[in-house]
């Protein structure tokens, strides 16, 4: 038996095309009694969540021109606290035997074939509203379009909507999957050439794949990587659930009495704005109510003033619209000067801002525990993606891998488990004062407790080896380029002396010299470049090569001409445009 169950409550789902969406392209899921039962608490969350994040506070709507204030803490804390944890990013390592090859492989795998800020920005935000991440590892093959442009397979990371995902975990191992569906409902053209909604099922176990359109099955294959490639990340771990917890969810219930409050605030500012008149003892048929009206006429009792009160409670309202802003603050752990709160300009040190923040880092902490071990099982996934789509990646490349060092294998084994190994890290989310930390590196350096490597790490450097590697060619290359440069400079100085028999003294003086007879059988100072006899001209071992002759003799002349030729002025053609 199986029905249609609407997960979101109608309250919430009024006039909320995005949240229905975001549920399901049409806001049902079909699904089995037996899938109710278990799932069914876990979509109705989801869907709560859903609404609240999107701005769907509100049960009812008021009156048209009745002001609804909705302020969206809970979006605003949960941007902020994914901005936090994964605004700079995740940096891959492996173990030391495979860094040649694999953190490469991963740098294309996240960064070419998928957009690594993108996904894990997702990641971030499906877990933090739903409590439970899914994420799917699947090889898209090489294939050419109508223009015969030719795309390479890619290994692509996807994050899933956790309302369309409906696992069976091992009764005794709550981290292992037997058995994954991914269920969803799409708009579709039919054989008939009309639209209508379809329902998708893909069914994966460690064996076998299957696809249905409508319950008819369309596709059966095995499953070449032997494993579900499907990774389940819980955002907050639950003791004995594999389910996780929302990060906001705590703050539903106060983020609307804020909402209500605010509403009510609104209404008294209104009603002073445009407080309700009574006359006593006169008819209003006449009377034109507005700014710079005089009414005049009025019978001798007759009375005339504006209705007021509320204005009382108006501190006690604000007083705990604040109580309830702070409330929230202290749920989520994150500051009020997070949010933009103006704050006078200091110079406060790392160690005082992480104190300042310390129920934030928390928070962080306990984030990147979770989602640094999902990412390692997402990358497991890729790597075993690779060893089977493209063995050929599995070996030494040096111009797509970083430098190859002593101990490091050329060559990645598919059945070795270290091949597979990485590790995840998270970069320092506070500030940092570089200064302080290069002096403290140094520091290290110098007293042989850091290395070059480590210190990169420290500031940040994702692949420190390639890095080193650049500094060193950038270093030789200098160093080429000013030994080229002194080669000149000996050169313009020899023709010099050779030509004037005289030298450049300290102050720039000329200084007359003596001839001096070099090795090779020259006379520097002779006026003569090079040995003046035919032997010796004629003796290849005794003379200079015809190439260092033909420079010498280049530079001479240039000498000669920039010292004492003509030079006429360069005539400038005039643009009459400009």
């Amino acid at each position: 038996m199986s029905g249609f169950a609407d997960f979101s409550p109608p309250s919430y789902r009024a006039a909320s095309s995005d949240l229905t969406i975001s549920i399901s392209p049409l806001g049902l899921v079909e699904l089995a009694d037996e899938e109710f039962e278990v799932h069914g608490p876990r979509l109705n969350r989801y869907s709560l969540n859903w609404a609240m994040y999107l701005g769907h506070h509100w049960g009812y709507r008021r009156e048209q021109g009745e002001m609804q204030v909705s302020f969206n803490y809970y979006r605003a804390f949960i941007d902020y606290l994914n901005r936090f944890t994964f605004g700079k990013g995740v940096h891959f390592r492996s173990p030391k035997a495979t860094e040649a090859i694999v953190p490469s492989l991963l740098e294309r795998v996240w960064e070419v074939d998928n957009d690594k800020h993108r996904v894990l920005l997702e990641m971030a935000q499906i877990g933090s509203i739903t409590g439970d991440v899914f994420v799917k590892v699947a090889y898209e093959e090489a294939w050419t379009d109508s223009i015969d442009r030719f795309h390479a397979g890619k290994v692509r990371i996807l994050p899933l909507n956790s309302a369309f995902c409906f696992p069976e975990f091992h009764p005794h191992d709550r981290t292992r999957l037997l058995r994954f569906k991914q269920k969803y409902r799409f708009w579709g053209t039919s054989l008939e050439g009309t639209r209508q909604v379809f329902t998708y099922t893909e069914i994966l176990t460690d064996d076998i794949i299957e696809e249905y359109i409508n319950d008819e099955l369309i596709d059966s294959r095995p499953n070449p990587l032997g494993i579900i490639p499907v990774v389940h990340i819980p955002n907050v771990p639950v003791s004995g659930s594999p389910w996780g917890l929302a990060d906001a969810h705590d703050i539903i219930t106060l983020n609307r009495s804020y909402n209500e409050i605010a509403t009510d605030v609104a209404d008294i500012i209104n009603y002073h704005a445009a407080p309700v008149t009574v006359i006593v003892g006169a008819k209003a048929s006449n009377l034109e109510k507005g700014a710079k009206k005089v009414w005049g006429g009025l019978p001798k009792d007759a009375q005339v003033f504006n209705l007021e009160g509320g204005g009382a409670g108006l501190q006690g309202a604000m007083q705990y619209l604040d109580k309830l802003k702070t409330s929230m603050h202290e749920l989520m752990n994150i500051p009020e000067t997070a949010l933009g709160q103006v704050q006078p300009i200091s110079n406060t040190s790392g160690v005082a801002l992480s104190i300042q923040y310390q129920p934030l880092m928390n928070r962080h902490s306990q984030k990147t525990a979770q989602y640094g071990l999902g990412l390692e099982r997402i990358n497991e996934i890729v790597m075993l993606n690779l060893a089977v789509k493209e063995p050929d990646t599995f070996i030494y490349d040096p111009e797509k891998s970083g430098p190859l060092k002593d101990g490091q294998l050329d060559r990645l084994d598919p059945n070795d488990p270290i091949t597979y190994q990485t590790y995840a890290q998270f970069p320092q989310p506070l500030p940092l004062d570089k200064l302080v930390l290069l002096n403290e590196l140094q520091q290290k350096m110098t007293m042989g407790l850091e290395s070059k490597e480590g210190a990169l790490r420290a500031l940040g450097e994702e692949f420190p080896d390639e890095k080193l590697e650049e500094i060193r060619s950038e270093l030789i290359s200098d160093a080429e380029a000013d030994g080229a440069l002194k080669l000149v400079q000996i050169q313009i100085q020899k023709s010099i002396m050779d030509m004037t028999g005289m030298m450049a003294g300290p102050d720039g003086s000329a200084i007359p010299m003596e001839p001096t007879m070099l090795g090779d059988g020259d006379t520097l100072g002779d006026g003569i470049e090079g040995p003046a006899t035919p032997e010796s001209v004629a003796d290849p071992d005794l003379n200079s090569s015809p190439l260092e002759m033909q420079g010498e003799a280049e530079i001479r002349n240039k000498l000669v001409t920039d010292a004492y030729g003509t030079k006429l002025a360069a005539r400038q053609t005039v643009d009459k445009d400009n």
